[in-house]
């Protein structure tokens, strides 16, 4: 079977720098830092100060309060961000539910309703909870309630990857449009785990950065990272069939090209040593491609703001690119963002696509203290105008799930 060709037609988010596309890709074109002190809880017993959390967040003026209020705030974030893209494709209607699908990854799911509802078991009896307790926490809802809504019958499914997620996501809804199965794809990833027991677990795993100066909090790349920052938020896509794109006239941002996934089969959370697995992932996704590595003009890389991936990425970035390495702009948007976990690689292919459709490098923000083993070009506190006709866009997940994107300009 012939291979088809596969663009992105819409874009929807709901991030810490903001809550449309507009508004966040202009954040992240100034240098916008979203992270900020905590405000879900108290955290003022915690070592764990900042994250980046989504502001003003309204979606009753787009959901009835009665939804809203059996849908965790994942969910929440995945809704919106697809009620964005959906209507930024103008897709709906032009095919049948049948041939339209929906791949919407979560690491975590409903953490937030888990403990809401494991307090109010312990108080008044574990039967006393919620029914909708389950369907609200398991992390194929987003997945689910957006088929749902958008009435879309083709496969719909959700990759639990941990930071991974949202570019296996998008991968399988390429392949699968690539490879006939279905001509369009709702795709992406979501997460909402800024709470007590989320970076409570995070923190006693030695994975956040204890900072409390902003300015010293997600800072990949630079000598004095100490760990990531929690985010959240979602990201979601509509991919297409290219053929029916250009039929019914709908705006194209770019073109997936390629895509690649493994696994380090090394350790549940240190990523393999030198980067090996990640530097095997990007290989996959550039023969996917069919692109040659001194094509890539652009990675938006994992970048966690953690000793070990920003060492271990770089290396990888290295093995695979050798000399040119040093001459490709890598950032990462985490220094503005935080790390969403399973909604990151999603919210990252946005701006991958977007930093094509401009020609435009988002910086790596908050970077002061160079580390000698770390010698790229990481695109330093300034974004910058560049031509760009191909991007690569790497996740890497606890329990060594590796995800590579690889895309390109709009024809």
């Amino acid at each position: 079977m012939e291979k088809r060709r596969v663009v992105v037609t819409g874009l929807g988010t709901v991030n810490p720098v903001g809550n449309t596309v507009e508004e966040s890709w202009k954040g992240i074109r100034e240098g916008k830092v979203g992270i900020g002190e905590i405000t879900a809880f108290d955290s003022s017993a915690f070592s764990v100060h900042l994250a980046g959390e989504v502001k003003d967040f309204h979606p009753e003026t787009v959901f009835d309060k009665r939804e809203l209020k059996h849908m965790a705030r994942f969910t929440q974030f995945a809704m919106i961000a697809a009620e964005e893209a959906m209507l930024d494709s103008g897709i709906s209607g032009t095919l049948p539910p049948e041939e339209m699908g929906v791949i919407v990854s979560s690491g975590i799911g409903g953490l937030q309703t888990i403990e809401a509802e494991h307090s109010r078991g312990a108080e008044k009896g574990y039967e006393r909870v919620s029914p909708f307790f389950i369907p609200m926490a398991i992390s194929n809802m987003a997945a689910a309630e957006i088929a749902i809504r958008h009435h879309l019958k083709g496969m719909c499914i959700c990759p639990v990857t941990a930071c991974a997620g949202g570019s296996n996501a998008i991968g399988d809804a390429f392949h699968r449009i690539r490879d006939g199965y279905e001509t369009a794809m709702v795709c992406g990833g979501t997460e909402a785990t800024i709470s007590e027991l989320g970076v409570g677990g995070f923190s006693s795993m030695k994975a956040l950065s204890p900072a409390s100066e902003v300015s010293r909090g997600s800072i990949p790349f630079d000598k004095e990272r100490s760990g990531f920052v929690m985010g959240e938020g979602a990201g979601i896509l509509v991919l297409e069939e290219r053929e029916h794109a250009l039929k019914r006239g709908a705006k194209i941002y770019g073109e997936v090209l390629g895509y690649g996934a493994n696994c380090d089969a090394f350790h549940i959370t240190s990523p393999a040593p030198n980067g090996e697995g990640g530097a095997a992932c990007m290989q996959l996704a550039l023969k996917d491609a069919n692109l040659a590595p001194e094509k890539i003009d652009y990675i938006n890389a994992h970048g966690t703001s953690t000793n070990l991936n920003d060492k271990g990425e770089t290396t990888a970035i290295k093995t695979v690119f050798g000399e040119r390495a040093y001459s490709i702009p890598v950032s990462s948007t985490k220094s503005m963002t935080g790390h969403l976990l399973g909604g990151a690689g999603a919210v990252e292919a946005i701006f991958s696509v977007l930093a094509l459709k401009d020609g435009f490098v988002p910086a790596t923000m908050n970077y002061q203290v160079k580390d000698e083993e770390l010698d790229l070009d990481y695109v330093p506190n300034q974004g910058r105008k560049q031509e760009l006709h191909y991007s690569l866009s790497n996740s890497l997940g606890f329990g060594g799930h590796n995800a590579t994107l690889v895309f390109g300009k709009a024809e």
